[in-house]
């Protein structure tokens, strides 16, 4: 993400989208009743003799909207932004939607809170960072899959050509490990690559990258898991293995911060889940640090639970629910905290 223009004056902050982890960011950020800035696409109404207009062309017009709704489609990198035109060259009064992408350039008008603006820091300060990506594979499939802020995004899936007469074992092994190759050396794999999996095949593997292709194989951090698949890279990521290599990430941060809360509760130690032990945690000014999933931050009554914690000087993390450490903080009510010492 990077900041074009602040004017603290109107409350505006102009934005430019760097990468899809910056639309999840400004998933959590636009709220209903912001003001939303951007150049779109309308269609003009074409006037005529007839009862009904003809519909036109549709042109480039710059917009300000007012936000009803925000929905973040991860499976697509794109934010939609739907609300009420209230200023433009035409349409005043009617609803529209913006369909936010990379590169896209947009404003957000708004009284900005505390927690908002920390976040588009972060925002700005992770878009220098590297990105990583996983390969986790076993001799069935193997998975390649972008560590985002916002979760692990699958890109492809290769499947291991059947064993038979057509495929003797070592060609069946060539061939799968060639296309597995094929698509890493196509696929935006940024700083590092971490192999996972278990046993045999993926130390073969990292063998044959090594063999043929010194660049891809210097990125690579070997990490046996019990399983492969997006199962295998969420048991990386909970054992907080390559701390050098992902352990600055987003996904990486909240991981270790909810497997932490977890211990907490399974040895008794000083925690809280649930919004009523939570509001009881910092009604006591026991708070630490505070975790609201993104599912939950629009409810009634967190912002000011998220206000009060950072009045207290606790920390305050956002956990995205498309990670399976986020999904596990849904199942706890989707807020919790680690507390500085026990309410009860």
């Amino acid at each position: 993400m990077r900041v074009l223009h602040r004017d603290p004056k109107t409350g505006e902050i102009k934005i430019r989208v760097e990468n899809a982890d910056d639309l999840w960011h400004l998933h959590n950020l636009v709220r209903e009743g912001d003001l939303v800035r951007a150049s779109t696409y309308r269609r003009e109404d074409v006037k005529t003799d007839k009862v009904r207009p003809e519909r036109g062309e549709k042109v480039r017009v710059t917009l300000t909207i007012r936000v009803e709704g925000v929905e973040f489609q991860a499976f697509s990198d794109r934010l939609r932004i739907t609300g009420v035109i209230v200023e433009g060259p035409q349409d005043l009064g009617r609803h529209h939607t913006l369909n936010v992408a990379v590169d896209d350039v947009l404003s957000i008008i708004k009284t900005w809170k505390a927690h908002e603006l920390q976040r588009i820091e972060e925002a700005v300060a992770a878009a220098q960072k590297p990105l990583v990506s996983f390969l986790s594979l076993d001799d069935e499939e193997a998975l390649l899959a972008h560590l985002r802020q916002y979760g692990v995004r699958e890109l492809a899936t290769i499947r291991a050509p059947a064993h038979g007469k057509m495929f003797p074992s070592g060609d069946a092994s060539s061939v799968f490990f060639q296309e597995i190759h094929a698509k890493l050396r196509a696929a935006d794999l940024g700083e590092a690559l971490v192999v996972v999996g278990p046993g045999f095949t993926r130390d073969a593997f990292v063998e044959y990258v090594k063999a043929r292709d010194p660049p891809l194989a210097s990125k690579i951090h070997m990490h046996g898991t019990a399983h492969a698949g997006m199962q295998g890279i969420q048991e990386a990521l909970r054992s907080g293995v390559g701390a050098k290599v992902f352990g600055e990430t987003r996904v990486g941060y909240e991981t270790q911060l909810v497997e932490k809360l977890l211990e907490a509760i399974a040895t008794d130690r000083p925690c809280a889940y649930g919004v009523a032990e939570v509001a009881e945690a910092v009604d006591a000014g026991a708070v630490e640090t505070l975790l609201v999933s993104d599912a939950v931050v629009r409810d009634a009554g967190i912002e000011d639970l998220m206000r009060a914690v950072e009045s207290a000087r606790g920390a305050v993390v956002l956990v995205s629910r498309h990670h399976e450490a986020g999904q596990k903080l849904e199942g706890l009510g989707g807020i919790a905290a680690l507390l500085r010492f026990p309410i009860r």
